[in-house]
């Protein structure tokens, strides 16, 4: 499917996906880290009886849409509006997982107005949070990026191009290399052939370009978010796997006692992947 080109202010395009019921209740659902507006979705028909209208995006850097140097994560709050302008929308609700968390927490801060329910799965808190180990229960190669990150920008986006150069010549590759670090319930989850495929193609469409979103979110994660989590004024709905090594539960239980109105659902004996297992019942909450 070809994506909606949509115009920033700035002159930037971003590429844009709906699915789903187009007179449903408008749900923003943000990609992960590295992803794209093609990534993890309910199927169409579920997102019908749902009664939901999709909107996926690109974030900039990624897939089709332009890249936003510099950017913070507030940023996708400009964005989101843009989109949600364009389209004619008032009132929505934003979904996340994994990437997209901090993200849509920017949209319920810094969008009071239009967000009435934030969704966000597997989220990372900021990386500045008072009395948060952030790398504590984190997988040996995000603490290594990460802290990469903070060190040297330049050092980081030339290890990052070199990894997506690999990824797009076989898109298998990154959950292969994931495979050593993945708790025994996110090898099942993602040893199915459909999620496989599905990732594969979301991981292609990310390096469409080249691999400047992904350097970009980490960059972003690593310094001020550019809002503060307590200004989420919006109903927020919190899940977490228990045994997730990708973004630690920490981050989740930090977010749920900063976030005024927030409820935590921790799974146990659930991980990163099982994200992909609630998405359906975080869509059907958000869309209220």
């Amino acid at each position: 499917m070809q994506p909606q080109l949509v115009k920033t202010a700035d002159g930037r395009t971003l590429a844009v996906q709906t699915f789903g019921n187009p007179a449903g209740r408008p749900v923003f659902l943000l990609h992960g880290m590295p992803g794209s507006r093609l990534g993890p979705t309910p199927r169409s028909t579920v997102l019908y009886n749902l009664g939901v209208r999709l909107i996926a995006f690109d974030r900039p850097g990624y897939g089709s849409s332009d890249r936003l140097r510099g950017r913070q994560v507030a940023a996708a709050a400009i964005d989101v509006q843009t989109i949600a302008d364009e389209l004619g929308l008032g009132r929505f609700a934003v979904v996340a997982r994994s990437g997209g968390g901090p993200h849509a927490l920017a949209c319920g801060a810094l969008l009071p107005e239009r967000v009435h329910r934030v969704a966000a799965l597997v989220s990372l808190a900021p990386w500045d949070a008072e009395d948060l180990d952030w790398y504590a229960g984190m997988t040996p190669s995000n603490i290594r990026d990460y802290r990469a990150a903070e060190r040297d920008h330049q050092r980081i986006a030339a290890t990052i191009q070199l990894r997506a150069r690999r990824i797009m010549d076989d898109p298998a590759a990154l959950l292969a290399g994931l495979r050593s670090e993945l708790s025994s319930t996110d090898r099942l989850v993602v040893s199915d052939a459909g999620i496989r495929r599905m990732l594969q193609s979301n991981y292609r469409e990310a390096f469409r370009q080249n691999a400047d979103g992904w350097i970009d979110d980490i960059l972003a994660f690593t310094t001020d978010w550019g809002f503060k989590v307590q200004d989420v004024a919006a109903p927020t709905w919190l899940w977490h796997g228990a045994d997730d090594m990708w973004s630690p539960v920490g981050h989740s239980r930090w977010l749920a006692a900063h976030i005024p109105d927030a409820t935590l659902f921790l799974e146990p004996g659930a991980a990163h992947f099982g994200s992909l297992r609630v998405l359906t019942a975080a869509l059907k909450w958000a869309a209220g």
